[in-house]
């Protein structure tokens, strides 16, 4: 299989990239290393898909007409759409730029793929679309008219330019919402990556709120997982929950990253940030039955395993 994959040199594209090199499929890799964290960080991503004779990488933007022309000249079997800003505070500092590239990038994917003939459409929506909400879990059948971040706000437009084009012109889609992703490579401002490096530094944690806000932590190995396995299945319009199914508060997590580096934390609480909600909580059955997920690895087990991995990479752990 050949599958072309956006955002390829970021944390879950270059993984994705990795699991589908390993079952030998084909994979073109775009990126146009956004300055939205060190592109060294992302060099390093790439480096052991590069070494690939299957692998190949241009260094594009979404929304530029090479783009397109490339897809149309490699004409993938599969067009994986993982590039987007991200984060909820990048989206409330520059709402344009959140939704010139994640809506109107999107937009210029899903039109490239159409006019290629690719057969097959995955795009990467995000746990963010449920808005705030008191209790979970969330299920794909919810609605999600109430998005509290520009950056939630675009993966709902993404759905739904998803859904107008599956509609429109008979493209298979598949729409993933991924729920609070964490592992080696993770973006270094996100939770358990900031926690971490802060420990090993002996510098204070610093929690926004009081602690208590409830994430559905996904390990990275259990995503691309699913990922692949939404990869493997065209074929109409369809979403996706891709959570581990539990959630622990944001003062469990702290503590079980004390347990594993041997280290007590030194927090400062200050106040919650806006756009981020107090509860994620993803519903997975949809995806157990018609996908075959099934998350395996434990907050426990993963923190050890990005720890392992911090250690191996020079980090004061």
């Amino acid at each position: 299989m050949r599958v072309c994959i956006t955002g390829a040199a970021g944390f879950i594209g270059s993984w994705t990239a990795r699991a589908l090199l390993a079952r030998g499929d084909e994979v073109i890799g775009i990126d146009n290393f956004d300055p939205y964290y060190d592109r060294a960080h992302k060099e390093r991503n790439l480096a052991e898909l590069r070494s690939q004779g299957r692998f190949a990488f241009a260094e594009t933007d979404i929304r530029a007409p090479e783009t397109a022309a490339l897809v149309a000249h490699c004409r993938p079997d599969v067009l994986v759409h993982l590039a987007a800003r991200p984060g909820v505070r990048a989206s409330l500092e520059d709402p344009a730029a959140a939704a010139d590239i994640n809506v109107r990038g999107l937009a210029v994917m899903l039109e490239a793929a159409r006019a290629a003939g690719v057969p097959h459409f995955v795009f990467a929506s995000s746990s963010s679309v449920y808005g705030e909400r008191p209790q979970g879990p969330f299920k794909e059948t919810d609605r999600v008219d109430h998005p509290v971040s520009p950056y939630a706000a675009t993966k709902k437009a993404g759905e739904l330019l998803c859904h107008s084009f599956a509609h429109a012109f008979g493209t298979s889609v598949v729409a993933l919402r991924f729920f609070t992703v964490y592992g080696p490579r993770q973006r270094p401002e996100m939770a358990i990556a900031a926690f971490a490096r802060a420990l090993a530094a002996g510098a204070p944690l610093k929690v926004l709120g009081d602690g208590s806000a409830r994430r559905d932590f996904t390990y990275i190995d259990d995503v691309v997982d699913g990922v692949v396995r939404a990869i493997d299945r065209p074929g109409g319009c369809r979403i996706y929950n891709l959570g581990r199914g539990e959630t622990v508060t944001v003062m469990e997590t702290i503590r079980a990253l004390e347990e594993t580096m041997g280290r007590k934390a030194v927090l400062e609480f200050g106040p919650g940030s806006r756009g981020d909600v107090s509860l994620t909580s993803a519903d997975i059955a949809r995806a157990r039955h018609e996908l075959g997920y099934a998350p395996r690895v434990s907050l426990r087990e993963g923190v050890a395993r990005y720890v392992a991995w911090l250690r191996a990479q020079g980090e004061r752990a």
